[in-house]
């Protein structure tokens, strides 16, 4: 069974390279906490809260952070794979750069967030906010963007193909450079009301 925690608050400590394997926090509280170059696997953070919590070049695996409120943390060269973000906030987080493939990060509060040159493949990101985020240049592949919040999005040279592109209003974003396949040219075409035949 994992080791579970409840309700405790972690201030100002160093757990630099900790290695967080089938831990289980839920409700807990994270202050000034250095995670740099930390790994977890199969750990679990569950509505907990981290602020200026530093997961720089930290590595999480299978690992899940559900309804997390993340606030002025930095995520410099972090990666997150095959992890479950559901309905988890970041705000005044520094992003970049940023790893994130596969897992599910649906519901998930990214709006305003600079994510230029951010790397993230074959995530679900359903009705993720994403409003007013930068994201140019980053490469967002293979995403399910179903139902997203992009409005005020910059996407701007940024790698798009094989995204669900069906939530986008390219008339609300900054697309210049954005690179797309054909069946998403389709859709994009659809959304502006042209009519295929």
């Amino acid at each position: 069974m994992p080791e579970l925690t409840e309700d405790a608050t972690f201030r100002n400590e160093d757990w630099y390279g900790e290695e967080l394997t089938d831990r289980r926090f839920v409700r807990c509280s994270f202050f000034e906490v250095d995670l740099t170059e930390a790994v977890s696997r199969g750990a679990v953070f569950d509505g907990c809260t981290f602020g200026n919590v530093t997961f720089n070049a930290s590595r999480h695996t299978d690992s899940a952070f559900t309804r997390c409120a993340f606030q002025r943390c930095n995520l410099f060269e972090a990666e997150f794979t095959g992890c479950k973000l559901v309905g988890s906030t970041f705000a005044q987080c520094d992003l970049r750069p940023l790893t994130i493939a596969g897992g599910d990060w649906s519901f998930v509060a990214l709006p305003r967030a600079d994510l230029r040159g951010v790397r993230i493949t074959d995530v679900r990101m359903r009705e993720v906010d994403l409003t007013g985020a930068n994201l140019t240049g980053a490469t967002i592949a293979g995403i399910d963007l179903s139902a997203a919040q992009l409005h005020g999005a910059r996407l701007s040279g940024a790698d798009l193909r094989g995204t669900d592109l069906t939530a986008l209003d390219p008339l609300v974003v900054e697309r210049a450079g954005a690179i797309i396949d054909v069946e998403q040219s389709l859709v994009i075409a659809q959304a502006l009301g042209f009519e295929i035949r």
